[in-house]
Parts: structure tokens; sequence; C-alpha cells
């Protein structure tokens, strides 16, 4: 049986990409997915092709834009409405914008999509996992953190300066500093809160021209960074998942459900 079997999943980004092939692996391990997209014609292709290769799984659609907040409260008051427990949300929907738009709540787009819909969402339905658990969230930040700089409270719009990279890093910082304050804050309750670098994932993005070559540079520089700490810090590798601690998906893939 497996670690997940029976469990309930909720996968944001999961129509293509890191979160399509998240979705596939859950729902053949027997989870109950259910999953965010804003598309209907290809949040219906994910789950045919869920149903394709594991037969009887359980997935259900949540419609919404995770980049607008109303959109965020109605998929969680919907999901909440249907009485499921939650045992593992994964924030995985992403951009990377080359220009600088706003949302409809007058948000500049990255930022409102990396990093506060995980935000808006994971606190929505925190009561749930809580009453769930065990349980884990899991956000997908970057090794591309190191790229942006630190971030500006006085301009996190970025209205100032803008340059996709930097945004997009700043935005994964962002993750790194939520998943930390949170872990914090759910000690001792069951829910561990992780983040995870899951390498670079070939899928539909907004990220086009410039950035393209950018994102591919990544993996090559944070095999050598990673390196060179695994070196230097062997003896922390056993502490690596830990709640609140930040990790490849290598090293995070074998932790089980606790």
């Amino acid at each position: 049986m497996s670690w997940i079997e029976g469990k309930t999943v909720l996968v944001t980004g999961a129509t293509n990409g890191i979160g399509q092939v998240s979705a596939l692996a859950l729902a053949r391990m027997g989870a109950k997915l259910f999953i965010t997209a804003r598309d209907p014609a290809r949040a219906e292709a994910t789950r045919a092709e869920i149903a394709r290769v594991a037969p009887g799984a359980s997935v259900r659609v949540l419609l919404a834009d995770l980049s607008r907040q109303a959109e965020i409260r109605r998929a969680a008051a919907e999901f909440l409405a249907i009485g499921e427990p939650l045992h593992v949300l994964l924030n995985n929907a992403g951009v990377v914008q080359l220009r600088r738009s706003e949302t409809a709540d007058g948000i500049e787009t990255t930022f409102a999509v990396n990093h506060l819909g995980y935000f808006l969402l994971t606190n929505l339905l925190l009561e749930r996992i809580r009453a769930s658990a065990p349980g884990r969230i899991v956000n997908v930040a970057s090794d591309a953190h190191r790229m942006g700089g630190p971030l500006d409270f006085d301009d996190l719009g970025s209205a100032r300066r803008y340059s996709a990279m930097g945004v997009y890093g700043r935005s994964k910082l962002a993750n790194l500093l939520f998943t930390r304050e949170l872990a914090r804050r759910l000690a001792g309750s069951g829910v561990t809160v992780n983040a995870v670098h899951p390498g670079l994932g070939v899928h539909r993005t907004r990220a086009r021209g410039r950035v393209g070559p950018l994102l591919q540079r990544l993996p090559r520089k944070a095999a050598e960074r990673r390196s060179d700490r695994r070196r230097r810090r062997a003896p922390a590798v056993g502490r690596e998942r830990e709640a609140g601690r930040a990790c490849g998906l290598e090293q995070c893939g074998d932790a089980r459900f606790r």
C-alpha cells in the first residue's frame, strides 16, 4: 500500500509541467486528487490523462485564476464546502513575466501568483489541513531565489525597476520566507511545511524570449552550488527534510507522510 493511498491532495497549476507530472504520480499512488486550473479545456485534458494512467483515480477540478484573489477565495470555499479532509497541499502554480503587468487586484502579476497566491490559498485552507493532521504543505520554490536580491518592502510591486528574473527570484525568496515562518508557527501541530527546488521543468509558461536561456542556466549553476555545499555540510544532509527546510527534489522525494 502506498503511503499516500486514500489521502486527499490539492495540487495547484496541475495542467502542465511539474504540477501535471506531480498530479499523475500522486494519482498512480492512490491519492484523492483536487487540481486547480484556469482553462476548462486543459483541466479536462489533464483529468483524461490521469484517468488513462491511473484508471479509477479520484480527481476533481477547481476552476480558478490564481492571479485573482476573489477566485482563490471561491476555489477554497468550494473545496471546504465539499467536506473533505486535506492532507497535502502542493502550491505549484507560477508565472514568469517578461514585461511588468498587474492583476485585476492591482498587484504586480508575478508576485501575485507566485507568492500571494500560495499565501492566501494556504491560509484559507489551513484550519482544514490542521484538522486533517498529520498533513503536509509543500511550496514549489526555486534556486532562482538567489537571483533577485533582497525583498524591497517599499517596492514589492517592482514599479520603480522591473526585470523578469529579478522579480521572479524575489517571488521565490518570498516562498522560502513564508515556508520557514509557517513551519515555525505549525511546529507540534502534526503539519509539516517544506519548500522544494524541483529543477527545471519543460512546460508551458508565460516566459519567452530572453527568459528561456536564463532559466536553462539555473540547473548547472545550482548543481555546482549543491556539490560545493555537500562537500562542506555533509553532516547536515540527514536533516534536510525537517519542517521549514528548503531542499532539492532529489533530497525530499523519498520523505514519507507521517
